[in-house]
């Protein structure tokens, strides 16, 4: 019989974890709650957690809604969207993770420095454009932050100008250090890089890598939207070429399992422990009935 294990280190981050905590409590005390946007990028867990009385929304049908509770996920938000609660007498249950608060705190910090000239600091972002955590952030800045995704992506930047550089708190340390690097080389001018990636996310890279090489299948579970769950797919299936990223156990090839020994499970940081258990117990059921 095949050895199928669950990788200890996979699953929510503590950000995550508080979230979803957050609207258990409230769900359970008075049976419905709206939240800004999917509170995690899992669609298994979010049809768990609407079932429960959770509503997610969008920011337009946020603007049109008066005297309710909505939660903010761990992402964070802008502060127009606090203008807009306030505006329209909403209770905020503010589930932002502290890693990402402060981020946005060090964020408007600095672009609220007003230069000689009068002008803000020319904040940039190693981050994805359109992501909930980075909208956030650029939201510190009044909108005027600079989105990069990758190198290619510099020549939006003025080099002449001081430039001041933070991450998305889920980027790669590699991708970022490639940031530092060609920006240290086209510079004009000042330049202070910042290294806001959480650790708790970073260091799930060398460690997945491991668990990956140790198994001879992985079994790499989370939802299409995780932008985290797609960077440690890629490091899973580089260590490992024998590795299929599926959502749910329904997706489990049986042909896959064929003469396996030693199966790892893993997923993202929005990975729920209890779909991750239940891909073990529909591979343990195809592997004994082959």
């Amino acid at each position: 019989m095949a050895k199928i294990e669950i990788d200890s280190e996979s699953g929510f981050c503590f950000g995550v974890v508080t979230a979803i905590r957050k609207a258990e409590e409230e769900l359970e005390r008075a049976g419905h709650l709206y939240c800004l946007g999917d509170i995690v990028h899992n669609s298994n867990e979010v049809e768990r957690l609407e079932s429960k009385g959770l509503q997610t929304i969008t920011h337009d049908e946020l603007h049109r809604l008066h005297g309710v509770t909505v939660l903010l996920r761990a992402h964070g938000e802008p502060p127009e969207t606090y203008r807009t609660a306030a505006n329209n007498n909403i209770n905020i249950i503010d589930a932002t993770c502290p890693v990402v608060l402060q981020l946005q705190r060090r964020i408007h910090a600095r672009y609220n420095e007003v230069l000689p000239d009068g002008s803000h600091p020319q904040i940039v972002i190693y981050g994805k454009k359109g992501h909930a955590e980075v909208n956030g952030l650029v939201g510190q800045t009044d909108g005027e932050a600079i989105v990069v995704e990758s190198t290619n992506e510099l020549d939006r930047i003025d080099f002449d100008r001081d430039i001041y550089l933070y991450s998305q708190t889920t980027k790669s340390l590699d991708g970022f250090a490639a940031m530092v690097d060609e920006i240290s080389r086209r510079r004009h001018a000042g330049f202070e890089s910042f290294d806001t990636i959480c650790r708790q996310v970073a260091n799930r890279i060398p460690r997945i890598r491991r668990f990956a090489l140790s198994h001879d299948l992985i079994l790499f579970v989370c939802g299409s939207k995780s932008s985290n769950g797609k960077i440690l797919y890629e490091e899973c299936r580089r260590a490992n070429p024998e590795s299929y990223r599926i959502s749910s156990a329904d997706e489990i090839n049986p042909s896959w399992l064929a003469g396996k020994e030693n199966i790892g499970i893993c997923g993202a940081t929005s990975t729920p422990r209890w779909l991750m258990e239940e891909v073990r117990q529909a591979a343990a059921g195809m592997v004994a009935g082959q």
